[in-house]
């Protein structure tokens, strides 16, 4: 009986918690009315920026989009979740941060993607260039399309 009890409860947990994730929709920051963001979950063509599509395995795809960020220059992860990802990126010379969104959609086969200045009004398009150069990394390598 407690063996079967035992089972049973350990089936549920699995059951329950692979459920949890195979569902859950995770959504990035807005964006606010300046434009100096840009996102990929955002009806705004100002700040609409596609997500990366992804052809192949999508654990690879994220695996080398976190990779990709932490290759780069003054850039470092400072949270993520097996299917999210935060950024920092520091600018060299008056050293602004922006922050870097990036959530993983497997079902979808997406990653959407959000970049974004927390001071000032106008980025003279960085964020929006940022995020183009990690698409290409991820081109190059035909992880996305």
């Amino acid at each position: 009986m407690k063996v079967s009890y035992l089972l049973l409860i350990i089936l549920m947990t699995a059951s329950t918690s692979s459920q949890a994730y195979a569902t859950s929709k995770k959504s990035l920051p807005a964006c606010p009315d300046s434009p100096n963001c840009v996102s990929s979950q955002t009806q705004d063509t100002d700040h609409y920026i596609a997500p990366f599509e992804i052809i192949g395995d999508p654990h690879k795809a994220w695996s080398a989009l976190r990779n990709a960020v932490i290759g780069k220059g003054r850039m470092v992860i400072v949270h993520e979740t097996p299917d999210s990802l935060a950024a920092e990126a520091t600018s060299l010379v008056f050293r602004f941060i922006d922050d870097i969104d990036a959530i993983l959609d497997i079902d979808a086969r997406i990653i959407h993607i959000r970049s974004a200045s927390r001071i000032g009004y106008s980025d003279l398009g960085v964020n929006r260039r940022r995020m183009e150069i990690l698409r290409a990394e991820l081109q190059k390598a035909r992880l996305i399309k």
